[in-house]
């Protein structure tokens, strides 16, 4: 499930697939929902959409079923989920519920970071990685919108849990800043650094960003193989996903055992540690990546247990 408690962000990025009709600003100044009443809306939400799905050519039964009933939810759907003042109430109830937890920060609101409880995965956005090109990109509405990322990057060396660099590409804009991005990594040393394409969602008045601008798989891997040399064997190339276009790098010395990867999750362990109230790490709730998941399988990331559908198409001729 993908859900946002906030509407809005401080940042007005060239790539946001929403083009910018969502609301801007520094600090909350809504309408406040009730954290339970926000989960259970997205819930009742999410089954409906899902349900639609029923009787669709190449819909599984048994994946319809798993649909209407979410286990993980992605705070990343538009705006800036840690601006929602009751952000640690949210969380709590989804975890209550035993349902997963990866939000995704845009980097402005580093005491925010600070005070945020322990989630499945926390991603930072680092869309950029020296002041001038962050500031083309992201367009963030701070004056000190440097220092903000800078310190926000600082907030995640106290996290125990899974932290994340995402790092989004776009061609002619900041794919050739391999040597500032890997001087990056020293400030938050995260766990992981997750690299992808960035998507074309059409142009608009607010972006003028076109396919030229969207990177191949080849290039997300050339920048990502890059990106690790740089690292003095911190990072490894762990996973790839071809049809996200998608590249993660892992710490080798918490996610790789004995030569194998373990940068997946025990869902099920991590609420039990989160249940029992003590502290806990990263490492407490890993699990072994498959082996169709590592980087350069023959699969691409791709499930071999589940296959593809392609729908038939008719369409006439046309001149």
């Amino acid at each position: 499930m993908e859900a946002t408690p906030s509407l809005a962000c401080a940042n007005k990025c060239i790539f946001c697939w929403r083009h910018h009709t969502n609301p801007v600003g520094k600090s909350w100044q809504w309408k406040m929902d009730d954290p339970l009443e926000i989960v259970d809306t997205a819930i009742e939400l999410h089954t409906k959409m899902i349900r639609q799905m029923k009787g669709v050519p190449g819909v599984k039964e048994e994946r319809l079923s798993e649909g209407i009933a979410p286990r993980h939810c992605a705070l990343s759907l538009v705006g800036e989920p840690i601006m929602y003042p009751e952000i640690n109430l949210l969380v709590d109830e989804l975890h209550r519920r035993r349902i997963s937890t990866f939000l995704v920060t845009n980097a402005q609101f580093p005491e925010k970071i600070k005070l945020l409880t322990p989630v499945t995965q926390l991603y930072v956005s680092v869309d950029a990685a020296t002041k001038e090109s962050l500031k083309a990109i992201d367009r963030p509405l701070f004056g000190d919108f440097w220092e903000r990322f800078v310190e926000s990057l600082k907030a995640l060396k106290d996290k125990q849990q899974r932290t994340v660099y995402r790092l989004t590409l776009v061609k002619g804009w900041n794919i050739e800043d391999v040597d500032a991005f890997s001087s990056l990594f020293g400030i938050g040393n995260p766990d992981f650094i997750e690299i992808k394409g960035v998507t074309y969602c059409g142009s608009s008045s607010t972006s003028k960003l076109t396919m030229e601008n969207v990177p191949w798989h080849s290039d997300v891997k050339e920048f990502s193989e890059a990106l690790c040399r740089r690292s003095n064997g911190e990072y490894e190339v762990a996973c790839e996903h071809v049809h996200s276009c998608c590249v993660l790098l892992a710490k080798v010395e918490k996610f790789k055992v004995d030569g194998q990867w373990y940068t997946w999750i025990d869902y099920e362990k991590f609420h039990d540690l989160v249940a029992s109230g003590k502290s806990f790490t990263s490492k407490d709730y890993m699990a072994p990546t498959p082996t169709w998941a590592i980087y350069g399988a023959e699969e691409g990331g791709f499930d071999p247990e589940q296959t593809r559908y392609k729908k038939v198409r008719h369409h006439k001729n046309s001149r």
